[in-house]
C-alpha cells in the first residue's frame, strides 16, 4: 500500500496536458473540485464523471497507475460511509440497536465516497502531470498579487513544493523499513490494534529520523548554493500562456456552464 500512494509523483509523458501551463492545471484542479463539491446532482456527477474521463485519456497516464492511489485512502472512504450512513438523521430503512441506517445516509456516504474519490483522482492527475517545478512557479505566479500585502508567497510555494518532492521520497523509505524489519521476523498484519501500534514503533522512529536528516541535507545544500528566497529570481523556463491553455480555459468555462446547467435546471 506504500507505493500505490501516487500524489506528490511525476509520470513523464508528452500529452497535452504535460505541456500545459502549471497555471492553468492548478486553476483547473480547483475549479473540478470545487465543482464535485458544489454541485451533487446525479446529472453532475455524471459529467465530473466524463469530464474527469476525458482528462485522464488526454494525459496519457495509465488508468491502473492512477486508480492504485485510491488503495491509500481505502480506511479513510470506508470510516466516512460507515459514520454518514449510521449518524445521518432521516427516513429510517433499518434499525440496528441504537444506530439507524436512513435513506439520506446513504445518499450522503455516496456522494462523499464519490467526493473523495474525485479529489484523490483530481489532486493526483495534476501532479502526475507536472514537475514539482512547475508546481512551484505556477503558484508562486497565481498568488503573486498577495505579494501585496508582504505575503510570502515564494517561500509558502517552495515549501509546498519540498512536501510534495519529498512524498513519494518518505513512502519509499518507509517501504525499506518495513521490509527490514519483517526481514527480522515482525508481522504487521497480526495482533489487535494495541499490539500493531507497538509493532509501527520501531517502523516510524527510524523513519522521523531520516525525514530530519534529508531535511537538514536540503537546507545545507540550499545554504551552500546561497539561497535567499524569491527576491531576485530568474527563471530558466519563463511561464507563457499558449494556444492550448486558452484551449484549456475554454473547456473549463463549458465544463461549469454545463454543471451548472444538470444542477439547476435538469
Amino acid at each position: 500500500m506504500i507505493r500505490d500512494i501516487t500524489i506528490g509523483q511525476y509520470y513523464p509523458a508528452k500529452s497535452p496536458i504535460h505541456r500545459m501551463d502549471p497555471r492553468t492545471k492548478l486553476f483547473g484542479t480547483l475549479i473540478f473540485i470545487i465543482s464535485v463539491f458544489l454541485f451533487h446532482s446525479v446529472a453532475g456527477y455524471a459529467v465530473a464523471t466524463l469530464f474527469l474521463a476525458g482528462m485522464i485519456i488526454i494525459s496519457q497516464v495509465p488508468v491502473k497507475f492512477i486508480f492504485k492511489g485510491l488503495k491509500a485512502i481505502f480506511m479513510i472512504l470506508m470510516i466516512t460511509m460507515v459514520f454518514n450512513i449510521l449518524l445521518t438523521p432521516g427516513e429510517v430503512l433499518w434499525k440496528i440497536g441504537i444506530f439507524k441506517i436512513t435513506r439520506e445516509g446513504i445518499s450522503m456516504a455516496v456522494r462523499m465516497a464519490i467526493r473523495l474519490v474525485y479529489l484523490v483522482i483530481g489532486s493526483s492527475l495534476m501532479t502526475l502531470t507536472t514537475t514539482p517545478n512547475q508546481l512551484t512557479d505556477g503558484l508562486e505566479r497565481l498568488l503573486r498579487p498577495l505579494n501585496k500585502l508582504h505575503v510570502p508567497i515564494h517561500e509558502i510555494a517552495m515549501m509546498m513544493s519540498i512536501a510534495l518532492r519529498f512524498i513519494p521520497i518518505l513512502t519509499e523509505e518507509l517501504d525499506k523499513i518495513m521490509k527490514a524489519q519483517m526481514s527480522r521476523g515482525v508481522d504487521f498484519e497480526s495482533g489487535n490494534i494495541l499490539e500493531r501500534g507497538k509493532k509501527l514503533i520501531p517502523v516510524l522512529v527510524p523513519l522521523f529520523i531520516a525525514a530530519i536528516r534529508r531535511a537538514s541535507d536540503l537546507a545545507m545544500a540550499m545554504d551552500a548554493r546561497c539561497y535567499n528566497g524569491g527576491e531576485g529570481k530568474t527563471r530558466l523556463h519563463p511561464l507563457i500562456y499558449e494556444k492550448r491553455d486558452y484551449i484549456a480555459y475554454g473547456i473549463m468555462l463549458l465544463y461549469v456552464v454545463i454543471m451548472i446547467f444538470c444542477s439547476f435546471i435538469l
